[in-house]
């Protein structure tokens, strides 16, 4: 069974940069779309960046100029680097892969707290 692992996240100050990565324990095909979520306290989950079959790849407004997603093929491997973050990106970031004909694989989150 597919495993997707997060890490990278933790506390930083405002202004401050972190990369996150997602780790798949193997090859998947037929990928649709991968991309970042992220859930805040008291909200709900939202799509922060995604990349989709075709290299086409979305930007949630709010982190349009500050969030590069990326992926490394030969890693199995996604990165989200994040700069000049703000305390409202303070969230739970998820990592997610979909497959042509609807399978989602989650990973199981890293805290991002952004705070002085």
């Amino acid at each position: 069974q597919v495993q997707l692992v997060e890490s990278g996240g933790g506390l930083v100050q405002p202004g401050g940069s972190l990369r996150l990565s997602c780790a798949a324990s193997q090859s998947i095909f037929s990928i649709n779309s991968m991309g970042w979520y992220r859930q805040a306290p008291g909200k709900e989950r939202e799509l922060v960046a995604r990349i989709h079959r075709l290299g086409g790849i979305d930007y949630a407004d709010a982190v349009k100029g500050r969030f590069t997603i990326s992926r490394d093929n030969a890693k199995n491997t996604m990165y989200l680097q994040m700069s000049s973050l703000k305390p409202e990106d303070t969230a739970v970031y998820y990592c997610n892969i979909a497959q042509l004909g609807g399978r989602d694989y989650w990973g199981q989150g890293t805290q991002v707290t952004v705070s002085s």
